[in-house]
C-alpha cells in the first residue's frame, strides 16, 4: 500500500508522470543494452569459450593480442573502406533524390513511396536476391553485360569487386529511409526564403547550397550519424552473400566477431567480446566527432 501511495504521489507531479511514462523504455534499455554491454566488457577480460568452460581471468591479454592480430586489422580496414564509401554515396544520392521529389505533387509522392520500398525489405532477402542477380553464370545483370560485349564479371567472387558490389547493394537498399527524412527537412523550409533568393537573382545551385543545406543540417546530421553507425556494424548482407570472402576481402569487424566467437573453433567468446568492445570504441569516437562537427555547423549557421 505504501508503494502504491508513493506511485500516486509521483504521478501527481509533472516530472513524476514523465518518469513513469518512460520507465518501460528505460527498463528495456537497461535489460537489453546496459546489462549486455557490461557483460561484454567483463567477458573480454576472461579466457572463455562459447560453452563457458574453464573461464579464467586474463586481464587485458585479449586487447594486447588484438593489436597484433592481422585478421583484426584486415577486418578493421575493410569496415572503414565500406563506411567511407557507402555513407557519402548514400547521403549524396538521398539528398539529390530528396530535392527532386520534395514537392507536394502526386508524382513526387508516388516516387517517394517507390524509392522507400527497398528500405522495408529484409537485408537477408535482399542479399539473396542480389546474389542471384549478380551470379556470374546465371545472373540477370551478368547476362546483360555479356550481351553488350563486356566480360563476365564475378561481382561477389572477385576480391576487387566484392566490396564495391556490397556497397552499391547497401546504398540501393538504405537510401530510401534517408530520403524520407531529408524530404521532411526540405519541406519544413519556408518557401519565402526561396522567393527572396529568386528576387535577389540567386540560381537554383546557389539556393541549394545557401538555403537548403544550412536549413536541413539537423536532419542531415541525424542521417549521417545513423548511417555511419549502421555502416560500421555491417553484417547481414555480407553474411548472406560472401561470408567475408573472397580471400577475406569483405571480412568486417562484425563478421570477424561472429567468426571468432561462434563459427570456428575454439569459439573464443572472450576474444570476440574484446573485438566487440573495440568496435564500440570506434563507433563512439566517430559518432561523437561527427555530432560535435554538426553542432558547430548548426551554431555557426545560426549566427
Amino acid at each position: 500500500m505504501k508503494s502504491l501511495a508513493a506511485l500516486r504521489r509521483l504521478a501527481n507531479k509533472p516530472e513524476g508522470a514523465a518518469y513513469l511514462f518512460i520507465a518501460p523504455a528505460l527498463t528495456l534499455i537497461f535489460a537489453f543494452t546496459l546489462i549486455p554491454l557490461a557483460a561484454t566488457l567483463g567477458i573480454s577480460l576472461l579466457r572463455m569459450d562459447i560453452f563457458m568452460n574453464g573461464a579464467s581471468f586474463i586481464g587485458l591479454e585479449h586487447y594486447s593480442h588484438l593489436l597484433k592480430d592481422d585478421k583484426f586489422w584486415n577486418a578493421f580496414w575493410n569496415t572503414a573502406y565500406f563506411a567511407v564509401f557507402e555513407v557519402p554515396l548514400q547521403i549524396a544520392i538521398s539528398l539529390l533524390a530528396a530535392v527532386l521529389v520534395s514537392r507536394a505533387t502526386s508524382f513526387s509522392k508516388f516516387m517517394r513511396s517507390a524509392l522507400f520500398l527497398p528500405s522495408v525489405c529484409s537485408l537477408t532477402a535482399i542479399g539473396i536476391m542480389w546474389s542471384f542477380l549478380l551470379d556470374p553464370q546465371s545472373g540477370l545483370y551478368t547476362q546483360y553485360l555479356t550481351q553488350i560485349g563486356l566480360p563476365r564479371f564475378e561481382f561477389l567472387r572477385d576480391p576487387d569487386l566484392a566490396m564495391p558490389s556490397l556497397i552499391l547493394m547497401t546504398v540501393w537498399r538504405s537510401f530510401g529511409y534517408t530520403l524520407i527524412i531529408l524530404v521532411a527537412g526540405i519541406q519544413n523550409i519556408p518557401e519565402s526564403y526561396y522567393e527572396a533568393a529568386q528576387l535577389d537573382g540567386a540560381s537554383r545551385f546557389r539556393q541549394f547550397f545557401s538555403i537548403t543545406i544550412p536549413m536541413i543540417i539537423p536532419a542531415l546530421s541525424f542521417c549521417v550519424i545513423t548511417s555511419i553507425i549502421a555502416a560500421l556494424q555491417v553484417f547481414d548482407q555480407i553474411f548472406v552473400t560472401t561470408q567475408g570472402g573472397p580471400l577475406d576481402s569483405t571480412e568486417t569487424m562484425v563478421t570477424y566477431i561472429y567468426s571468432t566467437g561462434f563459427k570456428t573453433a575454439p569459439f573464443d567468446l572472450g576474444y570476440s567480446s574484446a573485438i566487440s568492445v573495440a568496435l564500440l570504441a570506434v563507433i563512439m569516437v566517430v559518432t561523437l566527432s561527427m555530432n560535435r562537427y554538426f553542432l558547430s555547423k548548426e551554431s555557426s549557421d545560426a549566427h
